[in-house]
């Protein structure tokens, strides 16, 4: 979505809060518009820009054609521009007058933003106050329907009734896309219950507030046309998770960046079609009842090395992408089954329909290697693989090819995998001899795509002397072209942007996890 507004600078009270807890005000502003940046990575795009031309004539012809359209038509383009230049599309011609407040409004406030000076503390305060004001007048003016309302850089700390009265005026006006992104400070603004009043809800994405207490709330209270919901750096409790997916009969996209609180995701939904989480924090992702479920992807998780959380799978019918699975974190479990390296393959512990499975190991830690191939049998109609090597800081067994020659038949490596994108290379023996595996053992394997992080290798000559062991091995697959590539980044410096919750919940786009980003 671009460049977040930075936080708005603490006052006295907030930096003396900070320092009582020993930590620096600073250093928690720049975290914090860290945090920022991050949401704005997974936000979905408003549907106008600011940095279009607006004209009624084309260039050398002094005809006004555009005017010239059924009322219908031009309500549209009024509703398709930014409320500026919608408000000013009343000077064009007499037809336009009074188009702005017949048109469903788009509201984006960034577009109130004026450049920021390079001293920036009391104007940034300044700022924030005027975009707030400039939201409530255009809210108080336009009757209705609202459209889309991006609001993510109004300042609402010092007003703690605006954010509620901003809430009920949209319910009334009946807003449909709404991305709602606290900007600090305080951190921890509390969501006001009016959210729970907006039926016509098609679209909802939350940034740093804290969640309401659902337990009070009517029984009839419901979102009975959202569709997209995203949560990012929310703190919820995990009853007022299951109250939303149990309250939204409609919902197809659920996508979750740093949820707090959230000690478990129950997906029970007859709706739901795609799930993400970004940083998942200390998450168990269980997948009870979900029919039309199609994407499951952790694109990442952020817990604790002394806790790990499950993933659990139950019957899924419709389930053709899940990733990443990552043994470092996470506990896999099929139907009511553990899967462990011992784990045999059954009609219980399979699931068949997915198609395109991505895995993140430790090929350094033996109890992570170990597990593959019981994962892998998880799923016998794969047929894109996505690895990606994860580095250990302390080895613990690095296994050779003689582990996977003993490791048995994998169906899906034996029948059906056609792409494999394996990231982040090493030259490790241990990566090197389950790719050997895969390449002897993979028939319809057709293309093999290797990467390594940036500045891995002092040249490309050298990266490609750590392949020769590929090389000289008997290659199963007759057709099997393989590709080299250096990636765009050194490793753990992946930009945020590439975690896309744009691109995962995009059903035009076969395989999300298949982008390359080369040096």
């Amino acid at each position: 979505m671009g460049s977040p507004a930075p936080p708005v600078p603490m006052d006295r009270v907030t930096e003396a809060h900070f320092r009582v807890r020993g930590q620096d005000p600073q250093d928690q502003e720049a975290l914090v518009g860290r945090i920022l940046g991050y949401i704005h990575f997974v936000l979905p795009d408003p549907p106008v820009s600011r940095h279009a031309a607006l004209r009624a004539c084309l260039p050398n012809d002094d005809v006004d054609r555009v005017s010239a359209l059924p009322y219908a038509l031009l309500r549209d383009i009024v509703s398709r521009l930014p409320d500026k230049d919608a408000a000013r599309t009343a000077v064009l011609a007499t037809r336009w007058r009074g188009l702005w407040r017949k048109a469903p409004l788009v509201l984006v406030d960034s577009h109130f933003l004026a450049p920021a000076p390079a001293s920036g503390g009391q104007f940034a305060r300044t700022e924030a106050r005027r975009v707030t004001a400039n939201v409530s007048r255009v809210l108080a003016a336009h009757p209705g329907p609202f459209r889309c309302i991006h609001l993510t850089c109004s300042y609402m700390g010092e007003f703690p009734s605006l954010l509620a009265r901003w809430l009920q005026t949209l319910a009334v006006k009946g807003v449909q896309d709404l991305v709602l992104v606290n900007r600090p400070f305080p951190l921890d603004l509390d969501l006001p219950t009016a959210l729970f009043g907006m039926p016509a809800l098609t679209r909802l994405y939350l940034g740093l507030f804290k969640f309401p207490d659902t337990a009070g709330l009517p029984r009839t209270v419901s979102f009975p046309n959202l569709r997209d919901l995203g949560l990012c750096t929310v703190v919820i409790f995990s009853k007022d998770m299951d109250f939303v997916l149990t309250r939204s009969p409609a919902l197809e996209t659920l996508c979750i960046q740093a949820s707090l609180l959230t000690e478990r995701l129950r997906i029970i939904s007859r709706s739901l079609k795609c799930v993400q989480v970004i940083a998942g924090t200390g998450l168990d992702i269980l997948m009870e009842y979900a029919p039309h479920l199609e994407r499951l992807i952790v694109w990442s998780a952020s817990l604790n090395k002394s806790s790990s959380r499950r993933i659990k799978i139950a019957p899924a019918p419709a389930l053709s992408i899940l990733g990443y699975l990552e043994p470092e974190f996470y506990t896999l479990e099929v139907c009511n089954t553990v899967i462990k390296a011992e784990t045999r393959a059954s009609p219980t512990t399979m699931v068949p329909t997915v198609k395109i499975l991505g895995l993140k190991v430790r090929f350094g830690i033996g109890d992570d290697v170990k597990l593959l191939p019981a994962f892998l049998r998880c799923f016998p109609a794969v047929e894109r693989l996505h690895i990606e090597s994860k580095k250990s800081a302390e080895p613990t067994g690095k296994l050779n090819l003689e582990f996977w020659n003993e490791a048995g038949a994998i169906e899906c490596v034996q029948s059906h995998i056609k792409l494999m994108i394996f990231r982040n290379f090493h030259g490790d023996q241990s990566e090197l001899s389950f790719l050997q595996f895969i390449l002897e053992r993979a028939p319809m394997l057709t293309k093999l795509v290797i990467v390594y992080p940036k500045r891995t290798f002092k040249s490309m000559t050298e990266a490609n002397s750590k392949l020769e062991p590929l090389f000289a091995a008997k290659w199963a697959s007759t057709c099997c072209s393989l590709l080299l590539s250096e990636g765009a980044y050194a490793e753990g410096k992946e930009p945020p942007e590439l975690q896309s919750f744009k691109r995962g919940s995009n059903f035009s786009v076969r395989d999300p996890f298949a982008f390359i980003v080369r040096a």
